[in-house]
């Protein structure tokens, strides 16, 4: 008998076993609304985010944790994604600027900028945080006046890892 339970323990199929390995990556670059935008309308066929002509200037900061490793790609809007029926083209023109920085390392960011149709892209060269105010213009085709009734359209902003 003293010999009978080490052999069905030799009999006895293996078992496995899976065992989780887990790991949390903190985000490294952050992007965060700081102010959102509204049109003004200074003219019956313009809906315009500058302060001159009644908007208000939307705001975004990015926060990057570690330099050179992200490039910021920030998008105006090219169509509304909300609005009253519209039957006729709507011509959209905008902008994309630094407003403030945590750091003056990022003082060549305007500067550096490459612009692609209404995409703006910074590469992230200094760790630390950075204001970027955008302008957007959407005219109404042949100066029609825009239909009465609530327009929103939306930026875009991504970090990508360079």
């Amino acid at each position: 008998m003293k010999y009978l339970v080490p052999l069905l323990a030799l009999a006895s199929p293996a078992l496995a076993n899976n065992v989780d390995i887990v790991g949390n990556v903190a985000a490294k670059c952050v992007i965060q609304t700081e102010k959102t935008g509204a049109y003004g309308n200074p003219t019956p066929d313009k809906l315009s985010t500058a302060v001159s002509d009644g908007g208000i200037l939307p705001e975004i900061r990015i926060d990057v944790a570690i330099a050179n490793s992200y490039t910021a790609n920030i998008t105006y809007p090219t169509s509304f994604t909300s609005s009253p029926s519209l039957s006729d083209t709507v011509a959209w023109t905008g902008s994309v600027a630094v407003s403030n920085t945590s750091d003056a390392g990022m003082s060549g960011y305007d500067s550096a900028k490459t612009v692609s149709g209404a995409t703006t892209s910074y590469i992230l060269t200094t760790a630390g945080s950075t204001w970027f105010a955008l302008s957007s213009t959407a005219t109404y085709a042949s100066s029609k006046p825009f239909t009465g009734g609530t327009y929103i359209a939306q930026m875009s902003a991504s970090c990508i890892p360079s």
